[in-house]
């Protein structure tokens, strides 16, 4: 199969071939370090030459660099404002010139957290800061949906993926970031619009990662995380001894990841369109599993 061919489902078909991604085109953002990084390196391992886009971390250059002698594919980072549609819809074409004039997939994944607390306690500092969320987490996954999906209705055949949160789906307790969780909520639903709307020439989908171990949760306090390992149910049921607890639970790990973002971007992935995989160790179900409050 080609990179221009657009695969036909067939029962009986081996499965793990679906997961090859040899030839094709991916883009993603916000892949200087972290999440976006470690899909990236997923994306290359199945064989598809990746364009990493930072946006102030020089590091990403040469890590894009070794992705790609790693692989054995071709992969180069860009520096992309993507609150900019113009530098947005630049950068892919460019891209796309680049790399085999194709565009097979695009993981929207850059974001900037709230980091201001109560919207009131905020005051004016915070009008600012809620522009630069909506920016970045929500309007970059506008702009980018639109770019990329110009070359998918092109070719007939493409993956759009955005990266949400399970704060989309729940309100997080014990920090206050009203708006980061309405950016994210938008974006699942975005997702599901587009979806929609690219029909019949192209699949779009969302992931929602739950409390990752990445640099973009780094500025919580100790005492906030060790209130979010209290709900997350990786440890033994029994264990009541908090020390023990905070001992045994953890955040999930960038890589844990990688699977829903190689899924969503592959073959394996045909009849999956307009939905949204949660990958948060079931934290977002804590509340009526455990009875919580």
């Amino acid at each position: 199969m080609t990179t221009t061919d657009r695969y036909s489902p067939r029962d009986g078909d081996a499965v793990l071939p679906l997961f090859s991604l040899k030839g094709r085109t991916a883009i993603v953002s916000g892949a200087g370090a972290g999440i976006g990084l470690a899909v990236a390196d997923a994306l290359a391992e199945a064989g598809a030459n990746v364009a990493i886009w930072y946006n102030s971390n020089k590091k990403a250059v040469e890590r894009a660099e070794a992705i790609g002698k790693k692989w054995g594919v071709k992969a180069a980072a860009y520096q992309v404002d993507v609150t900019s549609q113009k530098a947005v819809q630049e950068a892919v074409d460019k891209i796309v010139s680049e790399f085999n004039n194709r565009l097979d997939i695009f993981v929207a994944n850059a974001g900037i957290p709230w980091t201001k607390g109560a919207i009131l306690d905020a005051g004016e500092e915070g009008f600012d800061h809620y522009r630069r969320i909506i920016a970045t987490d929500l309007d970059s996954v506008y702009f980018s949906a639109y770019a990329a999906g110009l070359h998918f209705r092109r070719q007939g055949t493409g993956s759009f993926i955005a990266t949400a949160s399970m704060s989309g789906h729940i309100t997080n307790i014990p920090q206050l970031q009203t708006a980061y969780n309405s950016a994210k909520a938008a974006v699942i639903h975005f997702v599901k619009g587009i979806a929609v709307e690219w029909a019949g020439f192209a699949r779009a989908n969302s992931v929602s990662p739950g409390y990752i171990a990445t640099e973009i949760s780094a500025f919580m306090p100790k005492e906030t995380k060790d209130i979010w390992k209290e709900k997350i149910p990786f440890h033994p049921p029994k264990v009541s001894d908090r020390a023990e607890l905070m001992r045994c639970s953890r955040e999930g790990l960038a890589n844990e990841l990688k699977g829903a973002y190689l899924y969503l971007a592959s073959d394996a992935a045909s009849y999956t369109t307009g939905t949204d995989i949660i990958v948060d160790g079931y934290i977002s179900l804590s509340r009526s599993i455990t009875g919580a409050t």
